[in-house]
């Protein structure tokens, strides 16, 4: 038989849940870390940088949608995917000047990023 076809907009609606769950995973594993040394470990590192990965695959998506697909999108719904892409780079950019805080840092950050992915969940894509 023939492979059904999964549309774009079912996978958008998909990795916004991996991006809320991921970034509150990787933010609650920092914030833990901040606290036990046991959980500073080089993997919550590859995971926090899987987890905004994962808001780049989204953004991407969305995009994909409204450009090939000719998708009509609410401004906020857009506006928290780019709010969230861009928090990305500025909790980066602040690695250096917080390095003592960096567990509370990125905790809060993986937290804040989850929240921007409930936000627009809950705009939805159609408004």
């Amino acid at each position: 038989g023939e492979t059904p076809r999964v549309a774009l907009r079912e996978v958008h609606a998909v990795v916004a849940w991996v991006v809320v769950v991921a970034n509150a995973l990787a933010g609650l594993w920092a914030l833990g870390a901040h606290w036990l040394e046991a959980l500073r470990r080089r993997e919550l590192w590859w995971f926090t940088i899987a987890a905004e990965l994962t808001i780049v695959a989204q953004v991407v998506l969305g995009v994909l949608l409204v450009t090939v697909e000719d998708r009509e999108v609410p401004d906020f719904h857009a506006f928290y995917g780019f709010v969230a892409l861009a928090s990305v780079g500025i909790i980066y950019s602040y690695r250096q000047q917080l390095a003592a805080h960096r567990y509370l840092l990125y905790g809060l950050g993986g937290l804040f990023l989850m929240g921007l992915g409930i936000r627009a969940m809950v705009i939805g894509p159609t408004g």
